[in-house]
């Protein structure tokens, strides 16, 4: 059986590296994307160094023709595209809904949105012609319940689930499965820019089920799953990898 061809945006760190290095490991060809060539041709040797073919696009996910050229680029390199890891995403800014801005609302959603609707836009455009192929989405848990004052992180991870439903829907005659991933806390550096401090860290674990965040490759095993053929029969779901804590622990904890 060749070896998949996987698309990764934001593959230059935290869940979108883990995964291309998951991916390369296990010999899979790999084509990553970032607005960071040195970083990213950096990066390509490290995947080919751990076991497969690698190609780097540098790409910013929030212009059409450039999702265009690295999905293009991957077909052209590679011969086809049979999973791809919309992972490309900002936390954006802390901002109380009276303070929201044009700027705050553009640099949050055209890349969380608007990033993931290109990239699926185009990743269709080859699947459709090959067949088929599976498109795997991040989100948050934050996708999943509301946060203050984070309003425009909140709304374009609720966003993406919204429109992992509707692209499933849309891809199912096509043999395309397209699904996504809402991570809680896990150890990237978006985690570490949002907690801070080891106190607040302590805070956050505390109520935590498991008493830890989540690490990338934990992410990225379950990107694989949804990528396999062992998730065939999975389309339009979002997978929870949280630890537990939309379980409901903070709200019960320990008597």
């Amino acid at each position: 059986m060749p070896a998949p061809v996987v698309l990764i945006t934001g593959a230059l760190t935290g869940i979108g590296r883990a995964t291309a290095l998951t991916y390369a490991r296990q010999g899979a060809d790999v084509v990553a994307s970032g607005r960071h060539q040195d970083a990213g041709d950096a990066l390509a040797e490290e995947l080919e160094s751990s076991g497969g073919r690698a190609l780097f696009v540098r790409t910013d996910v929030r212009y059409d023709a450039e999702v265009r050229n690295l999905v293009d680029r991957a077909v052209e390199r590679f011969g086809r595209l049979d999973v791809a890891f919309n992972n490309a995403g900002t936390e954006g800014k802390l901002t109380p809904v009276t303070e929201v801005t044009d700027e705050n609302y553009q640099a949050t959603f055209d890349t969380n949105v608007k990033g993931t609707l290109l990239s699926l836009k185009h990743e269709f455009r080859a699947m459709q012609a090959q067949g088929g192929g599976s498109i795997i989405n991040v989100s948050s848990t934050y996708g999943l319940m509301g946060y203050p004052d984070l309003s425009l992180y909140v709304g374009s991870k609720h966003a993406v689930i919204g429109i992992t439903k509707a692209a499933a829907l849309e891809g199912a005659k096509h043999g395309i499965r397209v699904n996504a991933v809402a991570p809680g806390y896990t150890q990237t550096s978006m985690y570490e820019r949002a907690t801070g401090t080891g106190a607040i860290r302590d805070a956050i674990n505390s109520v935590l089920p498991m008493g830890r965040p989540g690490t990338p490759e934990e992410i990225a095993a379950a990107v694989q799953y949804l990528g396999s053929d062992k998730a065939g029969y999975v389309t339009g779901q979002t997978l929870t990898l949280d630890g537990g804590l939309m379980a409901g622990w903070p709200l019960f904890p320990d008597s």
